[in-house]
């Protein structure tokens, strides 16, 4: 199936829409990207990470940073993020390598804790402003094109999402991507096989926090502040529901995990905000249950038959 006419209607959406949903809709391939790289671990080497958010923080830190401390571009934070989230991620994967699968989950989650916790350290205040976060000023799009500030960021999310997609899909095709599978389904067979189980799981750690930290740096840039609270435990769990929700083991599944997180909360609030919680609870039961393949697998499945009929 050709995926020409979806990219035209992601293109042309934004001249359709008010300012704020196109601002909506940016945000929501922030969190598509990050949860891209949640699904590289956890899909597809096998690995629940309970410390996605840890990277994605790391990540929106770092462009806040370098733009309010070094007085680098925006642009510039976007190229560093991911560089300096790859390199933490091979660093803790290496670490956590030889742990089994239970006990790195929780070491992942011991991540997701001690990120917003570190932030805050009075060591690091002078840099990360401590409890009080810092301010961000968004730049407009370059000089000579004729779109808002919304639309310029929505397009490069946007592009940064179909580039993210493209690697994912590479990746995952090649001989680095069946050996993830084959440590994720048979891990005694492939360390037989000669594959080095340490290096792989460090590896595809460092993938996901790069993609991580890209989220990380444009939802900083999209909010025009960081914080550590925007940070904690919590925001880990959301990417596993927006995981589970699209389909942990599909690269597409993150663009519906991505928009699920993004407007999920809008819809509950109009019922009641308290419901908002309780329901991404039961919504993670229920898709593991009821759509194991998550909404890509629904999709999936659906098209399969189309294609059978004719």
């Amino acid at each position: 199936m050709s995926v020409l006419p979806l990219v035209a209607c992601a293109l042309a959406l934004p001249f359709f829409l008010w300012g704020f949903r196109t601002y909506q809709l940016a945000f929501a391939a922030s969190h598509a990207i990050a949860i891209l790289g949640l699904n590289l671990v956890a899909g597809q080497a096998g690995v629940i990470s309970l410390g996605h958010g840890a990277f994605y923080g790391l990540g929106a830190y770092t462009m806040a940073v370098l733009m309010r401390q070094a007085g680098t571009s925006a642009y510039a934070g976007i190229l560093a993020a991911p560089l300096v989230c790859l390199a933490a991620g091979y660093a803790f994967g290496r670490i956590v390598a030889p742990l089994a699968r239970f006990y790195l989950a929780l070491a992942t989650f011991t991540l997701a804790l001690a990120v917003p916790q570190t932030l805050k350290s009075s060591h690091l205040t002078p840099w990360t402003g401590g409890v009080q976060g810092l301010y961000l000023d968004r730049p407009g799009p370059p000089a000579g094109v004729p779109v808002s500030q919304d639309q310029w960021w929505y397009f490069v999310a946007l592009g940064l999402l179909g580039l993210g997609l493209w690697i994912a899909r590479n990746l995952v095709n090649s001989p680095a991507g069946r050996a993830v599978r084959a440590m994720r389904d048979h891990p005694i067979a492939a360390q037989v096989a000669g594959i080095d189980l340490a290096h792989y799981t460090a590896m595809i750690f460092a993938v996901g926090a790069a993609y991580a930290g890209i989220a990380g740096a444009l939802a900083a840039l999209l909010l025009d502040f960081v914080a550590p609270e925007s940070f904690t435990y919590w925001l880990s769990i959301l990417f596993l529901v927006g995981s589970v929700f699209g389909g942990m083991t599909s690269v597409w599944g993150a663009l519906a995990g991505g928009l699920f997180l993004q407007f999920w909360p809008d819809l509950a609030g109009t019922v009641s905000r308290n419901l908002a919680i309780p329901v991404f609870g039961a919504l993670l039961v229920l898709s593991a249950q009821l759509m194991p393949g998550g909404v890509a697998g629904i999709v999936g499945a659906m098209a399969e038959r189309l294609r059978l009929r004719r």
